[in-house]
C-alpha cells in the first residue's frame, strides 16, 4: 500500500475535495478546495476523478516523503517544486519512486497549491466529503508534521499524456472578477453601487477560507436598519458597518446579517482563491 508521509506541512495544509454541497439547510457549508479548477486539473493529470481528495497547501514550505511508487501533480500557485532535490514542472504528472521526497517552495504567483496523488487521500468522509471546513471544524484535522496518509485504490483511468498547455497559472497583476447583482443591492446608494465597479480594490491581510476582505472606499447604505439573518452563497459580497466589502468563500457561515451588495460569479471564484494580500481587484458585470 502506498502512503504519503508529511514531514513539514508549511503554513497550513488541509485535506480537501470538491466539498459537501446541498447541506446548507442543515447549517453546513459546502467547503471543499477554494481553487476547485486547480484541484480538478491536478486530479485529472494523475487519472483520478475530479473530486478525489488532495492537499491544499497555503503559501508553501511543504515537504513529504512517498512510500511506494506514486504518481502526483501540483497545480494552482506557482513556485519552486522539487523531487529529491530535482526541479519538476507544475501542472504535470510526475512518478515518484519509493522513498522520494517532495518539496513545495514558497509561492511566487498565487497563494494556494493543490497537490493530487493517484488514488486520492484515503481518509474518512464526514457528511459525504473528505474536506476540512475550518469554520465548523468538520472533516480531517489540519495536517501536521508526522501525518501519514494512505492512498486510495488505483483508478480505472490511466495517467493521460498531456502538454503544458493545460496550465492556467494565477495572475500576478490586477484580477478582474465578474459580479451578479446581490439581493440587497438596493440598500446602497447609487454612488456606492457605481464605486463597486469603478474602484481598484486591494485584498487585505484579513483573508482566509471563510472570507476575503477588500480595502477601498466605504460603500454607503441607504437603509441604516438591521438586516435579519439570511442565506449566503459562495461569492456573496457582504458589506459590514464600516462600509468595507468581504467576499464570502467556501467555509463561510451559511447565513449572515450584513447586506449582500453583489455576488461573485462562480467562474471567478477560483481566481479569488489565489489572490495575495495587497493584490489589486476590479469588478465587472457578469
Amino acid at each position: 500500500m502506498s502512503r504519503l508521509h508529511v514531514e513539514q506541512p508549511g503554513a497550513l495544509a488541509l485535506v480537501e475535495d470538491l466539498g459537501r454541497p446541498g447541506l446548507a439547510h442543515l447549517g453546513v457549508a459546502a467547503s471543499g478546495a477554494l481553487d476547485r479548477g486547480a484541484l480538478s486539473l491536478a486530479n485529472r493529470l494523475v487519472g483520478n476523478p475530479d473530486d478525489a481528495a488532495g492537499l491544499e497547501l497555503l503559501v508553501g514550505g511543504f515537504r513529504a516523503r512517498f512510500e511506494g511508487e506514486v504518481w502526483f501533480a501540483v497545480a494552482g500557485a506557482l513556485g519552486g517544486i522539487r523531487l529529491d532535490g530535482r526541479a519538476i514542472a507544475p501542472y504535470t504528472a510526475v512518478r515518484a519512486p519509493d522513498g522520494a521526497v517532495l518539496e513545495v517552495g514558497m509561492a511566487e504567483r498565487g497563494i494556494r497549491y493543490l497537490l493530487a496523488v493517484r488514488g486520492g487521500l484515503d481518509v474518512p468522509a464526514v457528511l459525504g466529503s473528505r474536506s476540512r471546513d475550518t469554520l465548523a471544524a468538520l472533516g480531517p484535522d489540519p495536517v501536521g508534521p508526522g501525518s501519514v496518509f494512505e492512498l486510495g485504490a488505483e483508478p480505472e483511468a490511466s495517467v493521460p499524456v498531456v502538454g503544458n498547455d493545460v496550465a492556467f497559472p494565477p495572475s500576478q497583476g490586477a484580477v478582474t472578477l465578474a459580479l451578479h447583482a446581490g439581493p440587497r443591492a438596493d440598500w446602497f446608494t447609487d454612488a456606492s453601487r457605481a464605486a463597486l465597479f469603478e474602484t481598484e480594490w486591494a485584498l487585505s491581510e484579513q483573508a482566509d477560507r471563510i472570507g476575503a476582505r477588500l480595502v477601498g472606499p466605504a460603500l454607503d447604505r441607504i437603509c441604516p436598519g438591521e438586516l435579519p439573518s439570511e442565506a449566503t452563497v459562495p461569492g456573496s459580497i457582504q458589506v459590514a458597518g464600516d462600509g468595507q466589502p468581504t467576499i464570502l468563500l467556501a467555509d463561510r457561515p451559511v447565513t449572515g446579517g450584513y447586506p449582500v451588495i453583489a455576488i461573485v460569479a462562480r467562474a471567478s471564484l477560483d481566481a479569488v482563491a489565489q489572490l495575495r494580500p495587497g493584490q489589486a481587484v476590479r469588478f465587472r458585470h457578469a
